[in-house]
């Protein structure tokens, strides 16, 4: 490999500063050689013959409820008002279903932080895995 010029009496000891491109062009056609080879190789397919059954595909979405709380602390589930004590016998309820649904929490920006974090720990206690937060996107970029 050559790493310099050829002037070595000259004095100049100062490294190449050109990239050699010969190794780079190599490998690259190397890599092309290797997959017009494999190309047609990936097209193959094995015919197999599958069995049938009369099954009914399982297509099954989780019901999604929807939690609210409002700037004054009231605490939605879906479009209905429910007091602390319905919220957590309904989460326990829900975290039996089979399979378990979606918890989406929206709060109004004005709602206390201690009242959403409630919500949050009774929806954790009541053992459902799934929880997201509903916002709206902004208008400033």
């Amino acid at each position: 490999m050559a790493f310099g010029g050829g002037d070595f009496g000259s004095g100049n000891n100062q490294p190449m500063s050109e990239i050699n491109m010969t190794p780079l062009v190599d490998v690259m056609l190397v890599l092309l050689i290797i997959f017009i080879v494999c190309a047609p190789l990936m097209t193959q397919a094995i015919k197999v013959d599958l069995p049938q059954v009369n099954a009914a595909a399982l297509d099954q979405k989780p019901e999604t409820i929807r939690l609210t709380v409002k700037a004054n602390g009231e605490t939605y589930w879906d479009d209905g008002l429910v007091s602390d004590e319905q919220l957590k016998s309904k989460l326990e309820a829900a975290s039996k279903m089979e399979p378990q649904p979606e918890v989406h929490m929206s709060a109004d920006k004005d709602a206390r932080y201690e009242k959403i974090a409630e919500v949050m720990g009774a929806t954790r206690d009541a053992g459902l895995a799934k929880f997201g937060f509903v916002t709206t996107p902004s208008s400033k970029h």
